[in-house]
């Protein structure tokens, strides 16, 4: 089975930093639970005003679930723009890198 990377951004106007953190630990933490999902790396750029992350889940069926769900509470959050693909992971070629996937 390949794992797949999720990558999501969006509008966002903050907070963003340490306020971002301290406002969204909870959230955080929850996301560890979610099937499927190895880790994430929280991403934001305060100049552009974005806010998402990159995702790697064990398989396109969870990866898809959570894209479906996060999609829909960020909506109902206010945020528009939102922007999310999936990737398949090339295992191969991302250990000569020394990417976090095995």
């Amino acid at each position: 089975m390949m794992k797949k990377l999720l990558q999501v951004d969006f509008d966002y106007t903050g907070p963003f930093g340490e306020e971002m953190a301290k406002q969204l630990s909870g959230l955080a933490e929850s996301i560890n639970n979610e099937p499927g999902m190895i880790w994430k790396i929280w991403t934001e750029d305060q100049t552009a005003q974005l806010g998402g992350g990159i995702y790697l889940f064990e398989d396109e069926t969870t990866a898809a679930a959570y894209l479906k769900m996060h999609v829909a509470r960020l909506t109902k959050m206010g945020i528009e723009n939102i922007r999310g693909q999936i990737f398949t992971v090339n295992p191969l070629l991302s250990s000569i890198n020394n990417a976090p996937i095995t």
